[in-house]
Parts: C-alpha cells; structure tokens; sequence
C-alpha cells in the first residue's frame, strides 16, 4: 500500500467527523488538502500496471480506449498524471480545463480552490475558478508524454473569462491547435462552467451567443484544419430534457464530434433533498458564500437521463462522420458504468466516484470496478 493509498483511507475516517467543525473550517482543510493530494497522486510512480482489461476495450475515431471510463476535467488540470492514469487501468486521461492565459482560479474569505466533499451524500461542492498554466503551456507537457496503447489523450477547453468574444473564441481556437500538434485525440469545449464569472445559462441553451460560439469553432477551426482534433461540446447536467433534439442535431449539423452531459449542477435546491441532514449545514454554508457546481451520486440521474435521450437523437440521424456521446456525472459502480453502456453511451467519466472508489481500494479502482461480482 502506498503512503497516498494509507492518507485515502484514514482520510475516510476523517472526512464523516469533519462535520463537528465550523463549515468555514471543514472547507478550509478540505480545499487545501485536496490540492495537495491530488499534486500528489498526479505525480506518484507505480512499479506496474495495476489493472490491464482486455473485456472492455473501444474503438472510437479510430483510436483505441482500453475501456470506456477515464477522469473527468478538474482533476488533472495541468496535464499531470498520464502515467498514474494509465498504471490504474484508465480508458483515457483527460487534461484540463484550460484557458488561453494561465490562471490562478477562485479565492474568496482566506480560501483557495474552495472544495468539500459530503461523504454520507456521495457529493461533493467545489468553486475552482479554472486554475490552469495555459493551453500553450499544458500543450507542451502532454507533448513530451510517452503516450500508451489503449490510453489516448483528451482535453478540455475553455474560453478565458472575463475576454471580450472574439479574443475568448481566438483563444479557443488556438488551444485546438496547439493541442492538434501536441497529439491529442479528441478536446472538449467547455460550454458549462459554473465555477467562474461567467457561467453560460444552461436553461437557454438554444441562444445566438451559444449558436454563435458554434459557428465561430466550426468555421475557424472544423472547417479551416485539414487534420483537425474532434471536437466535443459539454454542457452542464442542469440543461432541460426538451433541449437535448435541438441541441444535438446542431451539433452534428454543424460537424462537431460529440456532445458531453455534463457539468457539474449548481441547482441547489433540488439536489438538497440528497443532501445527507448531517451534512446539510455545511453544503448550506458553501451554497451561499461560494456558490460553484454539485458533483456526485446526486447528478446520476439527469446525467444518465440527458445522456440517453442524446443517444437516442443521434441515432435517429444520417451521421456524415462518428458522433459520440459522452456521460458525466454520479458515476461510482459497475451498475452506472454498464447502464450507460446499455444505453449506447460511448465514453464516460468520473471524478467524485473515483475519489470514493480510490479511498476504498486504492490504485487498485479500476481493477474492483470491473471485477467485482
């Protein structure tokens, strides 16, 4: 057992007493200690692979994933942690966000990156703020990466906050392109961040500002690169079921690649209810002073639910080139993983549920997710 895989588990212990402190406090050492153990795990060397499986390989864009399940955006910002990804068993390893200047993320009341999990609720809270070096400068890293079979490489991107649009869309477009040259199978472009400024209405989706962050990717990236990267749109869990035709048949009408449901959920009245009573005062506290995204058990639901009818959409229509979808949110057991499978969801991913898993069994995650009986 490893020194992270000891901390992880006494950590689970720790993490249900963390209520008998002052909210502001249990957020405080959480959001610290969460940006210290994963610098962590990003860097920690593993002698062999810990799990290799052959059962559940997929083909998509021609690139082989060794499974269907890899690390939502948020948890290897920087580009950091392929090879720990890979030793566990990932299917791929997904870098990011990343925004065209670096960016030093959310701080407010003395606390950095606030975070909190809710372990009884299987949730979690967190008020980044896209903290990133740069796509330039996370390009260059993933670059240098001694990429594996069956472990391809994805990213995700985001418009800096705070730019005006056309500087926002041209340094989207030119993290494609240097993610292009880096050797990057597929990017996602982040089109749901409730962890920043600016956070585009999930509601409304069916905008012209949306349409026209489209047309802009589509028309100066998709259009213009001979060898250009698929392009994948992620929405947040919180968009409406009645949007998912609409939004689905423009996306493949426009020649993007695939569509993400989603980002984390900032409707916190509706996921209260979830909320273990325990817990309720904290998550309360967070809502209301930092705001930021829901992640966990309680978006399993919505996202299966968005992430099926998508599926249903895409299948429903004559594809010039591969569509795929991919489903993120409350993501924790074998049960979730081969309900999206039946589905016909093509790729998932997970961040809340990989830290529940890694506290159980450590590196050993994706080996007991999909060998247990």
């Amino acid at each position: 057992m490893t020194f992270l895989e000891t901390i992880a588990k006494f950590d689970r212990v720790v993490r249900h007493l963390s209520f008998y402190f002052s909210p502001r406090l249990a957020i405080e050492l959480y959001s610290r200690g969460r940006r210290e153990f994963i610098h962590a795990l990003s860097n920690e060397q593993l002698s062999k692979p810990r799990y290799i499986n052959n059962g559940n390989k997929a083909t998509i864009w021609g690139v082989e994933f060794g499974n269907r399940l890899m690390n939502a955006a948020g948890m290897f910002k920087n580009g950091i942690g392929y090879d720990i990804s890979y030793m566990q068993g990932a299917g791929a390893f997904l870098a990011g966000t990343t925004t065209s200047t670096p960016r030093a993320g959310n701080r407010k009341k003395g606390i950095l990156h606030p975070f909190m999990p809710y372990p009884r609720s299987e949730a979690a809270l967190n008020w980044m703020g896209l903290p990133n070096d740069s796509h330039e400068t996370v390009a260059e890293r993933i670059f240098r990466i001694q990429k594996k079979d069956g472990c391809p490489i994805g990213v995700s991107v985001s418009g800096a906050p705070g730019s005006d649009f056309d500087t926002a869309m041209e340094g989207i477009v030119n993290g494609f392109m240097l993610y292009e040259k880096a050797g990057v199978t597929f990017a996602e472009l982040n089109e749901s961040c409730p962890n920043t400024e600016e956070q585009h209405d999930s509601t409304n989706l069916l905008d012209n500002a949306l349409i026209s962050r489209l047309e802009y990717v589509r028309d100066k990236y998709i259009k213009q690169s001979d060898k250009s990267i698929p392009i994948v749109v992620k929405f947040s869990t919180d968009t409406e079921l009645i949007q998912i035709p609409s939004l689905v048949s423009l996306l493949i009408d426009m020649g993007f690649s695939g569509v993400n449901f989603g980002n984390t959920s900032v409707n916190y009245m509706k996921k209260l209810v979830q909320i273990h009573y325990k817990e309720e005062e904290n998550f309360r506290y967070f809502m209301t002073h930092f705001g930021g995204g829901i992640s966990g058990k309680p978006l399993r639901e919505d996202s299966l639910k968005l992430a099926s009818e998508a599926v249903k959409i895409r299948n429903n229509m004559n594809l010039l080139k591969e569509f795929i979808i991919i489903r993120t949110g409350g993501i924790e057991t074998i049960e979730d993983y081969n309900a999206s499978v039946e589905a016909g969801v093509d790729l998932m991913q997970w961040f809340t549920g990989y830290f529940e898993l890694f506290s159980k069994h450590g590196h050993d995650l994706y080996k007991h997710l999909f060998t247990q009986k």
